[in-house]
């Protein structure tokens, strides 16, 4: 009898693992219409039906009618989330976003959070920069903190850029808008050149998102750098000077060694002269050619 009833008991657990009757009812009860057996083939795919009949009843009750369960399931044989694609349509039908199945799936696929890119249509992120540093046309130092408010493009989320190009590229334009601010005044007087400048670049181009605002947190004055690479402009040119300076000393000591050296071989010349007379005069008088005559009063 208790064998009986062992095997009975395991019988019950494999019919009931590979027909679930319970999610069967369920998904009847919240008008999915599935078949019985379609969820039994889902075993054998290696599917789990709940993950794949929950959603699906989710979305259905949510008023998201384009979804079908093979969508899902191809979906979860993929590797994809089903649980947030469906959750991400569901705010997108609620908020009135253009969203189909396809699309979330393919974000989510990618690699990307379909539903934190739908909280961001409706809800716009706000992220801040590091202090940015530029140098404005009169030399000065002037440092800019922004936060930027991003909302999700749902049409760029697969390729798109990140966060990452977003702030570089935010850098980069706050940047040159220091650099063409004529002075350091100017911005300080008016922030908003800033981000005024940055907005009519485009940085949101090629990225993941749409630059709704770019907001001038903080603006500080550093170090007069101009008058910082003036002074190390003078004191190179000093440098250089005092080189050729040295150079033209060196080179007027180097002649003077020179003509002093000349001198005395002029001299070793006039005395090697000097010695020869004595020498031609006696020659002279043994040939006969030169005779002194004396003189007698």
């Amino acid at each position: 009898m208790g064998y009986i009833l062992f095997f009975g008991f395991c019988a019950f657990c494999v019919f009931a693992y590979y027909f679930p009757v319970t999610l069967y009812l369920e998904a009847v009860s919240n008008g999915v219409n599935i078949g019985f057996f379609h969820l039994l083939t889902m075993r054998f795919k290696r599917v789990d039906p709940a993950s794949v009949v929950r959603p699906l009843i989710m979305g259905r009750q949510a008023g998201v009618e384009h979804l079908h369960e093979r969508d899902l399931e191809a979906h979860y044989l993929a590797g994809g989330n089903i649980h947030r694609v469906v959750r991400a349509l569901v705010e997108s039908h609620k908020a009135n976003i253009e969203l189909n199945f396809r699309t979330a799936a393919a974000i989510d696929l990618a690699g990307r959070d379909v539903l934190e890119a739908v909280s961001m249509m409706i809800n716009p992120k706000v992220i801040q920069t590091q202090p940015i540093s530029g140098m404005s046309k009169d030399g000065i130092q002037v440092t800019a903190t922004c936060r930027i408010t991003l909302k999700a493009n749902i049409k760029n989320l697969v390729g798109g850029a990140g966060e990452s190009t977003v702030l570089a590229r935010v850098g980069e334009g706050v940047v040159t808008a220091i650099g063409c601010a004529p002075s350091h005044k100017k911005v300080l007087e008016n922030p908003s050149i800033i981000s005024q400048t940055v907005l009519s670049r485009g940085l949101d181009s090629g990225t993941a998102f749409d630059i709704l605002s770019i907001d001038v947190m903080d603006v500080d004055i550093g170090r007069n750098i101009g008058a910082q690479l003036q002074k190390d402009q003078a004191e190179a040119d000093k440098q250089i000077a005092q080189a050729r300076a040295e150079q033209r000393r060196t080179e007027a000591v180097a002649a003077e060694e020179e003509m002093k050296a000349r001198v005395e071989e002029m001299r070793a010349k006039v005395v090697e002269a000097e010695a020869r007379v004595p020498r031609a005069l006696a020659e002279s008088m043994r040939q006969g050619r030169f005779k002194v005559s004396a003189t007698h009063s």
